[in-house]
């Protein structure tokens, strides 16, 4: 599962899909951690690799995702959105419908099933929007697991549904109130957290971030959206999309739809970041447009810095995406050509949610709706005989009171 070296007949590239040796997509990833937790990480990497070659993890972890999860999620044609567009076919990836309301649930079963195989009986994990929050709490009430979740004081006040939501499955959730309130500061409580306590613990890091192996991990748990994808679209329309969009914080959404497509030279992929409020320091989290290479949170990968080369305050309307990093595999992507990296502000953000729900009958979490937003804009480029997948991460629901509110102020 780790390799996915072919899919459906289609070779993918390999310079793009693994790691090196160091961790590393070409300057990118690698583990860079205080010595206390060097071991951890080394019997995380360890005990994933035999994990991946096993045929009754792979048979477990599947049966979950077609079980309990409700895979394959459906690849819908987007009609009226299509015509709003006046262009290319829209299909949305329905990641939204899965239990639990978004992508997340994919990789949080596969950490959960890690954990136990590893013998841990604790879950920990950060969260943003909330979303992998809960996906956690459910993989480690359906498992037996404790589940401890640390979430930005701002994103726990934002986004109550969720949190509620962690509770009711058991969760205990950590509200952190140091520096900036959002998710950057929510890791950096659960990584000390971790330090403290990790004998027991198993980190389930919530994106393609973090130091190696968690990458490399959580791509693999995602990548069977493109995989799904694939088949869906070449069973519909007979032949490849013209392009991939998905919205980018940490990465695992996006890597999750475009790694089955990687070897596809003709397919084009576009990584949507929060442009936010504008273009001056903390009024978005735009890593890839506005940041440069620097370390975070155990990996090298491009980081949106201050003027002393600490992580810079961020903003976005969707708190899963205000992050100032982005995992390591996009970042080589970036380099490489092969994705495109554009951003979509919180007003064009804010019309594509409403015009989801209007158009389609789709609330999309507003972090799906910058995919959305910028799929639209994308679609009118292209003629009528053109085809346009973007991925609809996840539902909205824990969205509609924020937005209600943003929007009754005008």
């Amino acid at each position: 599962m780790s390799d996915h070296d072919s899919v459906l007949g289609q070779p993918a590239r390999s310079d793009l899909m693994h790691a090196d040796d160091r961790g590393c997509f070409g300057a990118y990833g690698g583990r860079h951690l205080p010595p206390q937790l060097e071991d951890a990480i080394a019997e995380v990497a360890e005990q994933y690799a035999l994990a991946a070659a096993d045929p009754a993890f792979l048979r477990e972890y599947d049966d979950l995702l077609a079980q309990y999860v409700g895979r394959p999620s459906p690849l819908f044609f987007a009609r009226s959105l299509t015509r709003h567009a006046g262009g290319a076919k829209i299909y949305l990836k329905r990641e939204d419908l899965n239990h639990t309301g978004s992508h997340k649930i994919n990789h949080c079963l596969g950490e959960g099933l890690l954990a136990k195989r590893m013998g841990k009986t604790r879950l920990l994990a950060e969260t943003g929007a909330g979303q992998h929050g809960v996906a956690l709490a459910t993989a480690a009430a359906l498992l037996g697991l404790e589940c401890e979740i640390h979430m930005g004081a701002i994103d726990v006040a934002k986004q109550r549904p969720n949190v509620v939501r962690m509770e009711m499955l058991g969760a205990t959730v950590v509200a952190v109130d140091e520096g900036g309130r959002s998710l950057k500061e929510a890791v950096d409580s659960a990584f000390a957290a971790y330090a403290r306590d990790y004998r027991d613990t198993f980190f389930a890091i919530g994106s393609v971030v973090g130091p190696d192996p968690y990458p490399t991990i959580v791509r693999d748990f995602q990548a069977v959206v493109g995989r799904e994808a694939r088949a869906q679209i070449l069973a519909q329309e007979g032949t490849l999309p013209d392009a991939l969009v998905a919205c980018v914080g940490g990465g695992s959404n996006a890597l999750g739809l475009f790694t089955a497509f990687l070897g596809d030279d003709e397919v084009a992929m576009y990584g949507v970041e929060p442009g936010g409020r504008g273009a001056a320091v903390g009024e978005h989290a735009a890593t890839m447009t506005h940041g440069r290479p620097g370390m975070l949170h155990g990996m090298t990968t491009y980081v949106l810095q201050d003027d002393s080369g600490q992580p810079a305050p961020v903003h976005s309307i969707a708190s899963g995406l205000d992050y100032p990093g982005v995992g390591p595999q996009h970042s080589y992507l970036k380099d490489s050509g092969r994705v495109s990296y554009v951003s979509v502000d919180d007003r064009d953000c804010l019309d594509a949610f409403a015009l989801s729900c209007r158009a389609e009958g789709i609330i999309p979490a507003l972090e799906s709706a910058h995919a959305v937003a910028y799929t639209v804009q994308l679609a009118g480029r292209y003629g009528p005989d053109a085809v346009v997948i973007a991925n609809l991460s996840g539902r909205g629901d824990k969205d509609i009171d924020y937005v209600h509110e943003v929007s009754s102020r005008g």
